[in-house]
């Protein structure tokens, strides 16, 4: 137990050392960008741009991370001989690895379920600040319980649209309504239609009721039913979509219920579930980028060639990384289940690096 305390002890603060040193460096990077897209701001709003960019930085490239710091761990193990003292004592390399790979497991439990809710805070709010800098409006989309709210603006004023759902692709809205509003905030019209579909450039209304809502007592007696209507828009289907929201901005224990707030408004959230479960799966994920990483640099440096080495593990971890990345995609464009894409590279890199060690301890 002892042993595995140490080896965790090692592992532990190698991993803060390289965090530590990626979190300067990103920061760093990220002022010098911010200064040069906001170069009017005061250095202190920048300055809080980069703290709130810095998160979400820094958790996407926790796989590196990780491959890293087992890298520098396990070579420098070979380097002292503690590994030839650890098999000299009649322990296996697999058994000195159980502390480093539990390491893994915890950093990603706490990574999936506390950093990931600070990184979906924080990149949300990286993302209205600055798009208040750029003059930029808040999102026109919201869903809610009894359906989805649209907002669109012009010159002309405003217009908020509520429908009962959507087409998965949010190119047509059913059971819509389209309120107007002037630009001093008074309604001129409300239009009640079938269908909506987005075109280009407006919104064609299908089975439609118009109220004019500007002058009169009585809107209804001079109500009219039309069949086809045609409404101006800004929006594009993109801009609809983009509204939604990236899944990194919402926090893994909301996520279940907006997945199921999404598939009841008729919406496909199909990248959110994949997503969700990519971040699930992460801590196994992490788990086998040290075993990766052990099965190139647990030899001893005298029967090895440290530099090959560190690099095949580095390469091969990248890779398993892009892979996993590439499995997401085709998650998303639903290639591949969802379990499927989120389950399998992982599951793929543990049993292939178990394989590695295996032959390399056993032959």
């Amino acid at each position: 137990m002892t042993l595995h305390f140490y080896f965790a002890r090692k592992f532990l603060w190698t991993f803060l050392g390289i965090f530590a040193v990626f979190i300067v460096l990103m920061a760093l990077i990220d002022l010098v960008d911010e200064l040069q897209d906001f170069p009017e701001l005061p250095l202190w709003d920048v300055v809080e741009i980069v703290l709130l960019k810095l998160p979400e930085a820094n958790y996407e490239i926790l796989p590196l991370v990780m491959i890293l710091t087992s890298v520098a761990l396990l070579v420098r193990l070979a380097r002292s001989s503690e590994l030839v003292v650890l098999r000299a004592s009649g322990r296996s390399g697999l058994n000195g690895l159980l502390a480093p790979v539990m390491m893994a497991a915890v950093i990603g439990l706490i990574g999936t379920t506390v950093i990931n809710p600070i990184v979906a805070a924080s990149s949300k709010r990286y993302k209205d600040v600055v798009n208040s800098h750029r003059g930029g409006g808040e999102s026109v989309l919201a869903i809610a319980s009894e359906g989805l709210w649209l907002r669109q603006g012009s010159n002309l004023g405003q217009t908020v649209i509520h429908a009962a759902r959507a087409s998965s692709d949010v190119s047509t809205l059913y059971d819509t309504t389209f309120i107007s509003f002037s630009p001093s905030g008074e309604p001129l019209r409300r239009i009640n239609a079938r269908t909506a579909q987005l075109g280009d450039g407006e919104w064609l209304l299908n089975d439609a009721k118009l109220w004019d809502l500007s002058g009169g007592d009585n809107p209804e007696s001079e109500a009219r039913d039309l069949d086809t209507l045609t409404v101006p828009s800004a929006l594009t289907q993109d801009s609809i979509v983009d509204s939604f929201g990236k899944p990194e901005f919402i926090p893994i224990w909301d996520l279940p219920a907006f997945i199921a707030q999404l598939e009841e408004a008729g919406f496909s959230a199909r990248r959110y579930a994949v997503w969700f479960q990519m971040e699930l799966a992460q801590p196994l994920f992490l788990m086998a980028l040290v075993l990766v990483a052990a099965a190139f640099t647990m030899r001893h440096v005298r029967n090895s060639n440290t530099g090959v080495s560190v690099l095949s593990a580095i390469m091969l971890g990248f890779s398993l990384h892009y892979i996993r990345n590439f499995a997401q995609v085709l998650g998303e464009n639903g290639q591949i289940p969802v379990i499927l894409a989120a389950w399998a590279p992982p599951v793929a890199s543990l049993l292939l690096a178990f394989g590695i060690l295996l032959h390399m301890e056993d032959g």
